[in-house]
């Protein structure tokens, strides 16, 4: 079976490498060392770590999962949905922004006027965080 570093684990979950070393000297990932002394997670471990953590959320680190760095925390002004597409405007200070994603985001995000959210900006694409 194949086993993972602490850095791979973290890459792979979407954390830094000290936030899943947090998990694993809290217990939250099971862990062994090999002969060099590495601390190494099962394969099979951090699968199922993996499906647990997207269903409960990354509580411990107000965690991005996303590369994108400009990043302007607002409030929803508006939300208009379509069939199959969504328009989302967020007042982040002096800044309207406003972002085109799916319906379907929109509902799995739970967004909604007056919430706040973080758009991320990156070249000409808009990225919506629920705070």
């Amino acid at each position: 079976m194949q086993s993972y570093t602490i850095g791979q684990a973290a890459r792979l979950l979407g954390v830094s490498p000290d936030t899943a070393r947090r998990w694993a000297d809290a217990g939250r990932m099971a862990t062994h060392r090999d002969e060099a002394g590495r601390r190494l997670i099962d394969g099979r471990d951090l699968a199922a770590f993996s499906v647990e953590l997207a269903r409960t959320g990354a509580s411990d680190e107000d965690a991005s999962y996303t590369s994108v760095r400009n990043a302007f925390p607002g409030i929803v002004t508006a939300i208009k949905l379509g069939d199959v597409a969504a328009q989302v405007e967020i007042q982040a200070g002096p800044h309207r922004l406003v972002s085109l994603l799916t319906r379907e985001a929109v509902e799995e995000l739970g967004l909604e006027v007056g919430m706040e959210a973080t758009a991320r900006v990156k070249s000409t694409n808009v990225h919506i965080d629920r705070v």
